[in-house]
């Protein structure tokens, strides 16, 4: 049996294609992605844009042109923030559904953390010791304390890369007022989040994201550039090495960025505020390392939909 996942973020929708095994396992047959930006122009006035209805339809045609070069028996779609948040979100499940005849479960932030540690926990071996797991996505970011025994506090804030990229429009470079009004920004909108690490020590940070996914490539390139990242579902960053990606970020252009070793183009215009959000974590955790991910919410949905949790 083969199963497709279609995760509609606020940039970008990703698809999945698993083959199922006998013992209830999968194997990943194919991960694409199509770039919607389906927040853009309208995330913080809680709307879906004509235009990102339009770029939304062309990236689900996209991902459905693929699936059918496979013996899929399901496909399974799950909206997050972009389409939770927006007063005519509702419109676009239902386009979609008269569209392509595909059925949307938009789902809460709640839910979405959950199934992001479903999938980091997958790759990443979780002991007695407390991990802090951070999804940066477009519209909203997921943190998860969590050990061995699962999950131990959750939430999810309305604080995603295109929605700041949208609410402060940052020069390029960006400026060092620029820079401090971010994390000012951050400061305020994650207050319960810090009252909550007062409880705990927390020893790592995954990081699941698209982000993390290009950081984690560009830093491989100068540390370990013979290395096929393709091959690998996890890479731990030190501090050192974020930092000189960090400052280059800070210092560049997007049309410098877009010439940068393993930048993801889709992601050139967010990667400096995405950036900003994970130093502004490194320091706060006082850290020297930070995990990345490839698994997250696909994965997670794929191991949900296996044990009937979903």
């Amino acid at each position: 049996m083969q199963i497709a996942i279609i995760d509609l973020g606020t940039n970008t929708f990703n698809l999945l294609i698993a083959e199922v095994t006998k013992d209830n396992s999968y194997k990943i047959l194919i991960e694409t992605k199509y770039p919607a930006k389906l927040g853009k122009g309208g995330i913080n006035n809680k709307t879906i844009t004509p235009e990102a209805f339009e770029r939304g339809f062309a990236a689900l045609q996209t991902h459905l042109d693929t699936i059918k070069q496979y013996q899929v028996n399901s496909i399974h779609c799950f909206a997050t923030s972009a389409i939770r948040s927006a007063a005519n979100g509702q419109d676009f499940v239902d386009a979609v559904k008269q569209k392509f005849d595909l059925d949307i479960k938009v789902i809460p932030g709640s839910k979405e953390a959950e199934l992001i540690y479903d999938g980091v926990k997958q790759v990443i071996p979780i002991g007695s010791e407390k991990i802090l797991i951070m999804d940066i996505g477009g519209g909203s970011t997921e943190f998860i304390i969590a050990n061995a025994q699962g999950v131990i506090w959750k939430h999810s804030f309305e604080l995603g890369a295109a929605r700041m990229l949208d609410l402060v429009q940052p020069s390029e470079p960006m400026t060092e007022s620029e820079v401090e009004h971010v994390n000012q920004l951050i400061n305020e909108k994650l207050e319960i989040l810090f009252k909550e690490l007062e409880k705990h020590k927390i020893t790592n940070l995954v990081g699941s994201s698209g982000s993390f996914d290009t950081i984690a490539n560009m830093v491989s390139a100068e540390v370990h550039p013979f290395l096929d990242m393709s091959k690998l579902t996890s890479y731990s960053i030190s501090a050192e090495a974020f930092n000189g990606l960090h400052h280059q970020y800070l210092n560049s252009t997007v049309e410098e960025r877009m010439k940068m070793k393993r930048m993801d183009p889709h992601r050139v215009e967010m990667i400096v505020l995405a950036s900003i959000f994970i130093q502004f974590m490194m320091k706060k955790l006082h850290l020297n390392q930070l995990s990345q991910c490839t698994f997250a919410l696909k994965e997670g949905a794929i191991h949900q939909i296996l044990n009937n949790k979903l």
